[in-house]
């Protein structure tokens, strides 16, 4: 690379020159990516001096090595550089501390990167949790597994596997004519309506989808709880994944069960495990063997592929709700509030939103005798996610939701106008956009 060389001067130019160490030849520092007489970067690379935006001559890549007779200094093309050599001259006084600055920077980043690899273990065991345990959430079921509404069931039986696809940052002309291909698709009979028989048809599709996506995803997943490949998952090998989810050293774990000595975990998870361990045994198909296959996983993680696991998530439901210990719901008890005080005003409107929700779901389409008592029987079917009669009940909801004619059917104006509804997002300028997209 270019070295500074005072003892050598020539016309003109100042002691701030510099020499090429790989090639010898003297002239100002490198004005090139590469050395237009020997190739060498170093120097360049080290300064970091952007060289394309000088307003200097670019010298020529390779530079044809001179004849002898004058200093290659002398060349017409290098003479322009040698003139500003002097005023970067300072700048190689600098060298030094830029290099220790860097070395600074670099200790720096190097002393920080412990905290990013503890934040990376904790991202994996988080997902890593989240793929063994139970989802909170079934697509396409009417309630959560707490007990609580499913705010995006009519997006879920609308759109089916294309959920994701109305983001509130697409574009909003690519979404309306989305929805209106889906509006096409649900026209079986293309008369630009879409009647109750339509759109319960529609909705057990979509609902289908949601079922494959859910067996697609227990299947991955019981690979990775099924380490020998055996097509079982014993309740052991469950535990010690469950638990290293957790934080616990998965060897611990494993020579603690196999040598039966008492695992010393927190009171919040020890609850968790007896829930899970309640749970397996529903899923475990007699004979009871702890032992489950591919099939029994999918049920223990979606309780909607198994009548015998709906009842058991029913009962779940009814159990927690159930204040008098009739083992039934009345309308108070299935709207009262979650644990929880109002302290604004937001709170209080969520709450109203909340009370109102539930006593239309109750009185419309639970309580199927109208009696005033929802039954474990009655809530079965309302949660049956392939049932046809509650599919075409929700279709009849749906509808009414957007009918603004009254005409019992869903036109493509009131498709477009309720968007938010239908899809989670709200496409504007609805009844002129239409036109466009038929």
């Amino acid at each position: 690379m270019w070295k500074r060389s005072a003892s050598q001067t020539h016309p003109g130019e100042t002691p701030l020159t510099v020499s090429c160490s790989p090639c010898g030849l003297l002239g100002p520092r490198c004005p090139s990516p590469a050395c237009g007489y020997c190739g060498d970067t170093t120097l360049f690379s080290a300064w970091g001096l952007d060289w394309s935006q000088t307003s200097l001559p670019p010298l020529p890549l390779p530079l044809p090595l001179p004849a002898p007779g004058p200093h290659p200094a002398a060349h017409p093309m290098v003479w322009p550089w040698v003139a500003m050599a002097s005023r970067w001259g300072p700048l190689v006084g600098l060298a030094p501390r830029c290099l220790w600055l860097l070395g600074a920077v670099l200790l720096m980043d190097a002393s920080a990167r412990p905290a990013n690899h503890t934040s990376t273990r904790e991202r994996a065991a988080n997902r890593e949790e989240s793929e063994i345990l139970p989802p909170d959430h079934l697509n396409g079921v009417k309630l959560e597994m707490d007990g609580h509404l499913n705010r995006d069931f009519h997006q879920e039986v609308f759109l089916g596997k294309d959920l994701g696809g109305f983001d509130e940052d697409t574009e909003p002309r690519r979404s309306r004519r989305k929805l209106m291909v889906i509006f096409s698709k649900v026209d079986v009979n293309s008369d630009r309506k879409i009647s109750a028989k339509e759109l319960q048809r529609w909705i057990m599709e979509k609902t289908a989808e949601h079922f494959q996506e859910a067996v697609e995803e227990s299947r991955t997943h019981f690979r990775a709880v099924d380490p020998d490949g055996d097509g079982h998952v014993s309740w052991d090998e469950y535990k010690v994944r469950f638990l290293a989810s957790k934080g616990h050293s998965e060897k611990e774990v494993a020579d603690a069960i196999r040598l039966n000595e008492e695992l010393k975990v927190d009171e919040e998870t020890q609850e968790v495990l007896e829930n899970l361990k309640d749970r397996w045994y529903q899923a475990d198909s007699p004979p009871v063997d702890l032992l489950l296959t591919e099939r029994e996983f999918l049920s223990f993680l979606h309780p909607e592929h198994s009548r015998g696991m709906l009842r058991f998530m029913v009962k779940e439901i009814v159990r927690d709700l159930d204040q008098d210990g009739d083992k039934q719901l009345s309308l108070p008890e299935f709207i009262s509030l979650p644990v929880g005080t109002v302290e604004n005003q937001q709170g209080q409107d969520g709450d109203d939103s909340w009370v109102r929700d539930r006593k239309r779901e109750f009185e419309e389409l639970i309580d199927s005798d109208r009696d005033g008592i929802v039954t474990a029987e009655e809530l079965e079917s309302y949660m049956d996610p392939m049932n046809e009669y509650n599919a075409l009940n929700e279709a009849k909801q749906m509808i009414a939701v957007a009918d603004e004619n009254q005409n019992q059917h869903l036109e493509p104006e009131e498709v477009l106008k309720y968007s938010e509804f239908f899809t989670g997002s709200k496409l504007v300028d609805y009844a002129r956009s239409v036109h466009e997209e038929f």
